[in-house]
């Protein structure tokens, strides 16, 4: 069983998982992740719509440097993945992966929706995280 990869950062809901961003009270700028600490106090939690449009991407083709990667894998069983950001319309734009097989079927402008996954680490074990996928 995993755990969350941080606290606060989404919920899972019966109509699927929303991430959790903040609105600064003094003017309604949207920040993701929700801040924490002394900073949360200028914000308001606000869940995000379950889906948006994906807005840029990338390919990673090979296996990040460690650290920061924390991934389980090494580079015989690494797989290349999707990264991009997704626009969530009039709100924010966050940056995670895209679960995707052939990430040739990529386009700016695609629907994506809030996904969880379960990420294998080599320093916490399985972590639940936010991830994108096609609509």
């Amino acid at each position: 069983m995993s755990v969350a990869v941080a606290e606060g950062v989404f919920v899972e809901r019966s109509d699927g998982p929303r991430l959790i961003a903040g609105r600064r009270k003094s003017d309604g700028e949207m920040r993701f992740p929700m801040p924490k600490g002394a900073d949360a106090a200028l914000y308001d939690p606000v869940e995000l719509a379950p889906e948006g449009k994906l807005w840029s991407y990338t390919v990673q083709r090979f296996r990040p440097k460690t650290p920061p990667y924390i991934g389980a894998d090494d580079e015989k069983t690494f797989k290349p993945f999707a990264v991009g950001y997704v626009e969530f319309a009039g709100q924010v734009i966050v940056e995670g992966r895209i679960l995707i097989e052939d990430p040739s079927r990529l386009k700016i402008g695609l629907p994506m929706k809030v996904a969880i996954e379960d990420f294998p680490t080599s320093t916490r074990g399985d972590v639940a995280t936010y991830a994108f996928r096609p609509a």
